[in-house]
């Protein structure tokens, strides 16, 4: 492990600092738009949350596996992607209009104790992954669900019924 630190290489890009931004712009949008297109999943982690995770880390190991010349490209990569991420956040709440492109509307999968299964095809959502969700939810069947709904961000939320088929 002889040798002398090459500090240029370390912190000088070896490649044009636009380029960074354009390719973490594109590979986070196409994921993103492509990730909106299938929707969702019934899951704890949001889409563009999980996303952001696994772009982040993925950018940040290349910058440190010196996949990229400089950590300087690594860390404008970070930049570029948290940045999109927080715009598109932004713009979401700012611009009504543009919230359902960028923030789906709940989906509804169970309605008076009845699966709604024509929404649970078009979302491939099997109905032991629904059982699933529901029991980790303290909930053994369908018939004890008023509303049941797939969030925007993946998440599933319920209304149960109680005794006399009533809100809770």
């Amino acid at each position: 492990m002889g040798g002398a630190i090459d500090w240029y290489s370390l912190f000088v890009p070896s490649m044009h600092l636009g380029e960074v931004v354009l390719r973490g712009t594109a590979v986070y949008l196409f994921l993103f738009f492509l990730l909106r297109i299938m929707r969702r999943e019934a899951g704890q982690l949001g889409i563009s949350d999980l996303l952001v995770v696994v772009l982040i880390a993925d950018a940040a190991q290349n910058a440190m596996a010196s996949e990229y010349r400089s950590i300087t490209e690594g860390v404008i990569l970070v930049a570029t992607i948290a940045l999109w991420d927080y715009f598109l956040d932004w713009l979401s709440f700012r611009v009504p209009a543009l919230q359902r492109l960028l923030r789906p509307a709940p989906l509804l999968l169970i309605k008076n104790g009845r699966l709604q299964r024509q929404n649970m095809k078009r979302e491939m959502i099997q109905e032991e992954e629904l059982m699933g969700q529901l029991r980790e939810k303290g909930i053994r069947s369908a018939g004890e669900v008023k509303e049941c709904y797939l969030e925007g961000d993946g998440r599933i939320s319920l209304i149960p019924r109680n005794a006399k088929g009533k809100k809770v």
